[in-house]
């Protein structure tokens, strides 16, 4: 289940991951790039959850095509 943005638990954000979808067909280089731009902006996601993990929370980006999208034009 997403959660919504939190501040409070982004504050104690200590790792991060991105799921991408089974279809996605971005080479890694690209990934990587619009990944980071992702999880810059987390307050922009649709479908984010927050992992209580032993120092803080893991944030996991579960990526859409408008996320892809999105960040592709921050990216260029």
């Amino acid at each position: 289940m997403a959660d919504k943005f939190d501040p409070y638990r982004e504050a104690l954000v200590v790792e991060t991951s991105t799921i991408w979808p089974e279809d996605c067909e971005l080479d890694p280089e690209r990934q990587y790039q619009i990944a980071s731009a992702l999880h810059a902006h987390p307050e922009e996601i649709a479908n984010l959850e927050y992992v209580r993990v032993h120092s803080g929370f893991c944030r996991i980006i579960h990526v859409t095509d408008e996320d892809i999208e999105r960040a592709s034009e921050l990216v260029g």
